[in-house]
């Protein structure tokens, strides 16, 4: 070891400890890779709760639970796609489950359903909506949302608060995926260095 302008152990010229400073680029990218898919897993907690509050009024009507305050909301009735698409929630103990164990085949599972049961409610969703929010989009100058056919709730168009919400859901998905396959390259690729070894 060096200290500045002491002596110097002997045997070495203060450089021996660059080759021990290096992390290997596999460990580093599941690191970053970990990190980020938990913030991802975070979010679509937080559009879960948000999709959870819409379907609260449904949920309450199932249960013969009659509370005023959500009753005044008039919420929609909530469509099959919804309820599907929360099931995707679960998807998130498999995906925290691999990461912390470095599981390829379970974060292989994970992909698959967020690519079936994260997406596929969603892409529903926006054909589902699809003419309303057109219309919505092409409406003249000074038309009065009563006058049209859109589906509108609390003064707002429906089909377009889905559409804000899919865009969300769509990102975080999608950057989940992305995370998740960059997990299973640096995993596969650490694997392959031990059986190297």
């Amino acid at each position: 070891m060096a200290s500045r302008g002491g002596p110097m152990v002997l045997g070495t010229d203060g450089t021996d400890f660059e080759h021990r400073q290096r992390v290997a680029a596999h460990y580093q990218i599941s690191a970053l890779n970990k990190s980020r898919l938990k913030y991802c897993i975070f979010f679509h907690y937080l559009l879960f709760f948000v999709m959870l509050v819409k379907l609260s009024a449904d949920i309450l009507d199932r249960l013969d639970i009659f509370i005023l305050e959500i009753e005044e909301l008039q919420i929609p009735p909530p469509l099959w796609w919804e309820y599907f698409w929360c099931l995707s929630v679960f998807l998130s103990f498999i995906g925290l489950a691999a990461v912390r164990g470095n599981r390829v085949n379970d974060m292989k599972k994970y992909m698959v359903g967020i690519s079936t049961i994260g997406f596929v409610p969603l892409l529903y969703c926006i054909f589902y909506y699809l003419n309303d929010v057109l219309e919505y989009l092409n409406l003249e100058e000074g038309t009065e949302l009563d006058d049209t056919d859109i589906f509108v709730w609390q003064g707002y168009p429906y089909g377009l608060l889905w559409y804000g919400f899919v865009l969300m859901a769509f990102q975080v998905h999608f950057f989940s995926l992305f995370f998740a396959w960059n997990l299973i390259k640096a995993w596969r690729q650490r694997g392959a260095l031990k059986k190297g070894q």
